[in-house]
């Protein structure tokens, strides 16, 4: 296995599989016992975030006879509910968390991502980040447990067809630890031995007081009393079948968020101000076999104050999916030009069979009732030796777009691999493959289906290549660019319990668990429970013989052997092309990571990566000169892509190994000044071309709602340009350097205020200060000096103030969002065109539209957020 570059230690062990989860804004989250642990993989030993599962609060389904407490229907769940001093501080002090799955990136209230929490008990909450309070402690959103059991109750609890599973719980067939209904053996055994013969087990109703619960020994209970207790939901007795059916319905066991839904034409929710909201799918799996979809929308606006969470919860449908307990969910998207997108769902239960389902994407959009499942059944795959489904992955393969990939993790250790022609619905079965020799605990997909990482409860973690419809093991890279592996974490590892996959697919977390036989009782028994490991995974090789020849000299590159390097080389590039679109977000963490690595030891590397990356936008003859020439042909995303890559990598001092006390700096790639001056030429003309795009189509949009040509501008919620005036002087000063178009639109802007001043757009050609109300001149389109005399702070008779780094406009005093890679402040959201502009565009009238505005960067792309303290938790997207 190959050695962690970097680790990070739990305070608790995992005790499910699938225990580790990769956000889209590069946040880990790791379910370790009866709490979520949160780390930024780029701080190891910083802030971390948490999420302490309290005792839920259980749901009242009603009363049974005494005598049916030995029904078989009843078995499972009077031995779990049985109550002893020991099991019930147990089950109400340490409840554990069963699954994690991270919302896409857009979802929280301060454009970050939601985390769904399925515990023990059952229960499922939705979580965001604190970004406002001053705790590491995660602010719960949404309860969906308490929505599903106020619709069920509606209903009767006959929404739908659920069946009560059979045997045992299916997770202790493959997992020492338990927890809540999942109570160990060793428990249960003590106190069976110390219960007298005939006496009877008492099932412990939750919802009940003390008092109440001893009403149970009676043998009929009044409709009066349950009534009192229950309400009108629950009014009279019911049979042990009903009451285990009822208690399978509100038993959660896995959670799963859908990627978001693509907007197409006509398919959309409307909000209160005509707006079109994005959403995307949670899928609640339980006991009893049945899924339930429930569709949230992003929050309409985003604010980095303290507003309420607005997201819009529908639940869309209650697939009748398993006969048993659901106990894996995995999603994937297709999108095809000849029919609308699809959404693919893959659920595995207890008995082993697999089923994948599709749904139209519209359908799913514009579905309000949850009595018909947009879903249809494609295929079921059953097992032949009826092991448990413990993982399944599914994707829609780059390399063939109507290819859907399925990987099947299994109790007994073993894979399957599945591909499925999509729009023919023709599936294959590559193969099946003694993978582990456990339970399989982690399975996924990456570099577009290319690569297949799966671990086990038996410690091993392995990597597979599909090739030629059968999957071939291929060694995980053991080196690893630039730093030494991790030698603060003990080798003492027992079990793997997941694994998940960088959003760039350079790195791999794997989550393992200690063996305290092999610890020092005294010194690391006590502490080290679990850790989180990052493997370097750029190096990963994706084909099974290779004999493409480098295309740069092998001698330079000492350190690393030549296969490595040309699938560093490909990954790198591949996943820099995988950002371009705007279908994902800018989060290129772990790239700008390898690039600074192997610029230590290497560093004519990087560069060779860099111009190769630059090529086909550029030219054949790839060159700083030649890409400052062709810029305006770049897309913005690409000059967002580049800017990051020339400031945080190229130009950045890297402090290198201390030589007799003394750190050395690595300069700019080379180390030669010229090279240094066309780099920062070229990051300074990438800046002014985003910068000249962003003045293009505020002007623009300026002049179209002045003009009232299409009424854009009188509903609430559009954007709307601000800072023309100062918009206009930065025109003035760069007159020289901007192009004609700009010019032009500049002085048609210029008569249209002189002709008439628009209501709509705040027409301010001087500002003040913001603390002492001077006059600000505009000198630059990022700062501001005020040299009021009540700003006179000492020696230094001025006072620096920032601007918004898109309206140019003096940043106010409240808090504004803030860039973490290029330092910039803004008071005002982007326009999403911006982000979308292929190249400098001949009239910016056709990129005019009426989204919401990005919560990103003008310059850099990635993600704003609010400026946080040290001591809290802070993405890092860079």
């Amino acid at each position: 296995m190959s050695s962690s570059f970097q680790a990070s230690i739990l305070v608790a062990s995992p005790s499910h599989p699938n225990s580790v989860a990769w956000s889209e804004e590069n946040l880990v989250a790791v379910a370790s016992g009866h709490i979520v642990t949160i780390l930024n993989p780029a701080k190891r030993f910083g802030s971390r975030g948490l999420i302490t599962i309290p005792p839920g609060k259980p749901f009242s389904v009603g009363f049974i006879e005494r005598k049916d407490l030995l029904s078989d229907y009843m078995l499972h769940i009077a031995l779990s509910r049985d109550s002893s001093p020991q099991e019930k501080q147990y089950r109400e002090n340490r409840p554990c968390v069963r699954s994690i799955s991270w919302s896409p990136i857009g979802f929280a209230s301060n454009s970050g991502c939601l985390i769904a929490v399925c515990t023990t008990e059952g229960h499922v909450r939705l979580y965001r980040m604190p970004f406002l309070e001053f705790s590491t402690e995660w602010v719960e959103v949404m309860d969906i447990s308490n929505m599903l059991y106020s619709y069920l109750k509606t209903t009767n609890f006959q929404a739908a067809n659920f069946r009560v599973s059979e045997g045992a719980d299916p997770s202790q067939a493959c997992f020492d630890e338990g927890d809540d209904d999942d109570l160990p053996i060793s428990i249960m055994r003590k106190e069976l031995k110390r219960r007298r013969p005939n006496a009877l087990p008492v099932m412990e109703v939750k919802a009940c007081s003390q008092k109440q619960k001893n009403t149970f020994t009676a043998p009929r209970l009044r409709s009066r009393f349950s009534k009192q207790v229950f309400g009108d939901g629950c009014q009279s007795l019911i049979t042990a079948e009903e009451y285990a059916s009822r208690n399978a319905m509100l038993s959660s066991l896995i959670v799963a968020w859908s990627p978001c839904l693509p907007q197409t034409s006509g398919c959309g929710i409307s909000s209160a101000n005509g707006l079109t909201s994005s959403c995307s799918v949670l899928a609640v799996g339980g006991k009893s076999g049945v899924l339930s979809l429930w569709r949230i929308h992003k929050p309409e606006s985003y604010s980095i104050m303290n507003s309420p969470d607005s997201n819009k919860t529908v639940l869309v449908g209650l697939l009748d999916a398993h006969d048993t307990w659901i106990t894996t969910i995995s999603w994937s998207l297709f999108i095809s030009d000849a029919s609308d997108p699809l959404l693919l769902l893959a659920t595995g239960c207890s008995n082993g069979s697999v089923k994948i389902w599709q749904a139209c994407c519209r359908r799913l959009v514009e579905s309000s009732e949850p009595s018909g499942s947009p879903f249809s059944l494609l295929k079921e795959v059953k097992a032949a030796d009826f092991a448990m489904a413990t993982m399944v992955s599914l994707t829609v393969s780059g390399q063939s777009p109507n290819k859907m990939l399925l990987a099947i993790g299994k109790g007994s250790g073993s894979i399957e691999v599945w591909t499925c022609d999509i729009l023919l619905h023709r599936f294959e079965k590559a193969g099946s493959y003694d993978a582990h020799n456990h339970a399989v605990t982690g399975l996924s997909w990456a570099f577009d289906g290319r690569c297949l990482y799966s671990c086990s409860q038996d410690d091993s973690t392995r990597c597979w290549i599909l090739h030629e419809n059968s999957l071939c093991e291929v060694p995980i890279p053991s080196n690893t660019p630039g730093v030494e592996g991790s030698a603060d974490v003990p080798d003492a590892f027992c079990s793997c319990l997941g694994l998940a996959v960088s959003p760039g697919n350079l790195v791999l977390a794997v989550v393992r668990a200690f063996s305290t036989a092999l610890l020092n009782p005294m010194y690391e028994a006590r502490a080290l429970k679990a850790a989180v490991e990052f493997l370097w995974i750029g190096g990963q090789q994706l084909e099974i013989s290779s004999t493409v020849c480098p295309d740069f000299d092998v001698k330079i590159f000492p350190d690393f052997p030549e296969k490595e390097l040309i699938s560093w080389e490909n990954n790198i590039l591949w996943s820099l092309n995988q950002h371009e679109p705007l279908d994902k977000p800018l989060v290129v963490w772990d790239v700008v990571a390898a690039l600074l690595a192997f610029k230590q030891s290497i560093p004519k590397y990087v560069e060779h990566i860099v111009l190769k990356w630059l090529k086909p936008s550029v030219g054949v003859s790839a060159n700083l000169s030649e890409a400052i020439k062709c810029l305006s042909k770049i897309s913005s995303r690409k000059l967002q892509l580049l800017n990051i890559i020339s400031k945080l990598v190229v130009l950045k001092k890297v402090e290198t190994d201390k030589l007799d006390g003394k750190s050395q700096l690595l300069e700019v790639i080379g180390g030669a000044e010229d090279e240094r001056l066309d780099w920062t030429q070229l990051h300074s003309n990438s800046e002014m071309e985003l910068r000249d795009r962003l003045v293009g189509y505020s002007f623009t949009v300026f002049l179209d709602v002045a003009s009232a040509s299409h009424g854009k501008g009188t509903k609430p919620g559009y954007w709307v340009p601000i800072g023309t005036a100062q918009m206009e002087q930065w025109v003035a000063i760069h007159r020289k350097d901007i192009k004609n178009h700009l010019k032009l639109l500049a002085d048609e802007v210029r008569t249209v205020k002189k002709s008439q001043r628009p209501s709509f757009c705040e027409y301010v050609e001087k500002e003040e200060c913001s603390f002492c109300s001077a006059s600000v001149p505009f000198d630059s389109p990022d700062s501001a000096i005020c040299q009021g005399v009540k700003c006179d702070t000492g020696n230094d008779p001025t006072h620096k103030l920032s601007r918004c780094a898109v309206s140019m406009r003096i940043c106010p005093i409240a808090p504004v969002w803030h860039c973490m890679c290029c330092q910039r402040w803004a008071s005002k959201l982007a326009p999403s065109p911006l982000f979308r502009m292929t190249g400098y565009p001949s009239d910016f009238k056709s990129n005019t539209d009426d989204e919401h505005p990005k919560p990103w960067c003008p310059f850099c792309g990635i993600p704003l957020k609010k400026l946080l303290p040290e001591f809290l938790l802070s993405p890092s997207f860079v």
